[in-house]
């Protein structure tokens, strides 16, 4: 197991909990229902890929990939700026961070494509 990594999605789904919650309660009043709807979408993007970066740190022992490695990067990164661009969109009203969430679901997608490499590829325990 990687531990950082398992130890970060940790951290990861206890952000994930706290801003589904402010977003049901904080927020409700604050923002239109469109708003709301991308900050759950969000919420929802962060916690899959917060299970992805679990799975990751749990299968270092049965899969002998560097692949994993990058992988678990690509979903870090993809969070950031796919969940990060839009909690900022919705918290600031700014339209001009629209442009950088495709570039986290490019990270997202490019991280689980290297996941099935890295298993395809592995030489690891079957």
């Amino acid at each position: 197991m990687n531990r950082g990594l398992f130890l970060l999605a940790c951290v990861s789904g206890f952000l994930a909990v706290a801003f589904g919650a402010f977003g049901a309660h904080g927020l409700k009043q604050l923002v239109s229902a469109e708003m709301l709807g991308v900050f759950r979408l969000a919420v929802e993007y962060q916690f899959y890929h917060t299970f992805a970066l679990m799975a990751v740190a749990l299968a270092k022992p049965w899969v002998d990939s560097p692949l994993l490695n990058w992988a678990a990067r690509l979903f870090i990164a993809g969070m950031l700026l796919f969940c990060g661009s839009l909690y900022a969109l919705v918290l600031t009203g700014h339209k001009w961070l629209g442009p950088i969430t495709p570039l986290g679901g490019m990270c997202l997608l490019a991280g689980w494509l290297l996941l099935a490499a890295g298993v395809w590829r592995s030489r690891g325990a079957q």
